[in-house]
């Protein structure tokens, strides 16, 4: 009997040591992993803003196919709530706290279950790079409750290494989600239309065909600024009008500019300059999507013109007209340009 006493007594010191060597151990916790993207701050802000994204790339729903998700009233900035209903997974809600476009999410996430229905901070960071990259930043921190040190205290993993190849498998998967989304592209031949021409303020120079669209916007900006110095109206959006295309040389001479409501007179040391586009029937193609695009628009137009017996006026010249910014909508999928090419 007294040996049953003692063991008993044993036993109870082994759990009170037990329980007190637990409930004094570090339960705080703080993981990340973090992605350079190859895209706008803005835009990857926005994918994780709004949680009816995250059913393409977040890992919990990636793992399961029988995961059951429901929204709040709101799905995007501060009140979004997202919640998970799963057997396999358990059940998990998250719920966005503070969104700062285009820096930073904080938000609150609940796990039933799997953690001893534990909640904890989500936080995200997008901090832009040179060459339009972001880097991203997805971490979480908390406190482990009593049943979850124990928990794990038994476990082959700790938390964070259950938890930071999930986050790593999240980001990879956004970033392809995202890439795929940039790189979406529209070409529609629109026929032929009558462009009315008139006056407008343009600089020239010669380069490589591959290095126009990089040489353009500078030269689009030079013109913009001037005008703006003189006091000279704008009218429309920025255009550039191609005076020589060598596709054997590769090389290409081009003006960029704005149209502008009358003739203007340039000192003559001016770099910019005042021309003239006369009243014209043009085929008008419309390319929505990245300027890589631009040559596949060209080549639809053309084949549009062959097919239909159309003769290209050769004595005018062709022209693009830009009706976004690509500082002002950093989606190029969202970029617009028509291009139109002068017809008898």
């Amino acid at each position: 009997m007294k040996i049953f006493k003692y063991l008993l007594f044993l036993i109870l010191i082994v759990l009170i040591g037990g329980s007190i060597y637990i409930a004094t151990k570090d339960g705080d916790y703080k993981f990340e992993e973090t992605q350079v993207f190859n895209a706008p701050q803005e835009i990857i802000f926005n994918e994780v803003n709004n949680l009816k994204n995250w059913e393409y790339w977040d890992p919990w729903n990636q793992e399961s196919d029988h995961l059951i998700i429901s929204y709040g009233d709101t799905i995007q900035g501060e009140g979004a709530v997202l919640s998970w209903e799963s057997d396999e997974l358990s059940d998990g809600k998250v719920e966005t706290l503070e969104a700062k476009p285009f820096k930073e999410i904080i938000q609150k996430i609940t796990l039933a279950q799997t953690f001893a229905n534990t909640s904890g901070k989500i936080y995200w960071n997008f901090e832009p790079l040179e060459n339009n990259q972001t880097k991203v930043t997805w971490g979480m921190e908390g406190k482990q409750s009593f049943k979850e040190k124990l928990s794990f205290l038994l476990a082959k993993e700790s938390l964070t290494q259950i938890m930071r190849p999930k986050l790593e498998k999240g980001l990879t998967k956004m970033q392809q989600i995202i890439t795929n989304k940039m790189n979406q592209y529209s070409i529609s031949v629109d026929g032929v239309v009558n462009h009315g021409g008139g006056y407008y303020m343009y600089t020239t120079t010669a380069s490589k065909i591959s290095q126009v669209n990089e040489k353009m916007r500078p030269m689009v900006t030079e013109v913009a600024n001037f005008m703006q110095s003189q006091n000279i109206e704008k009218i429309g959006n920025p255009f550039v009008l191609y005076n020589e295309w060598n596709q054997s040389n590769g090389t290409a001479i081009f003006s960029a500019g704005y149209f502008t409501p009358s003739e203007v007179i340039t000192p003559m040391d001016a770099n910019v300059l005042n021309g003239n586009m006369p009243n014209q029937k043009v085929l008008k193609t419309v390319l929505k999507g990245k300027y890589d695009n631009l040559e596949e628009a060209w080549n639809k137009a053309y084949d549009y013109i062959d097919k239909n017996g159309l003769e290209v006026a050769e004595e005018s010249k062709p022209f693009e007209v830009y009706l976004t910014n690509p500082d002002t909508t950093p989606n190029p999928a969202d970029w617009v340009t028509h291009i139109y090419i002068p017809v008898n």
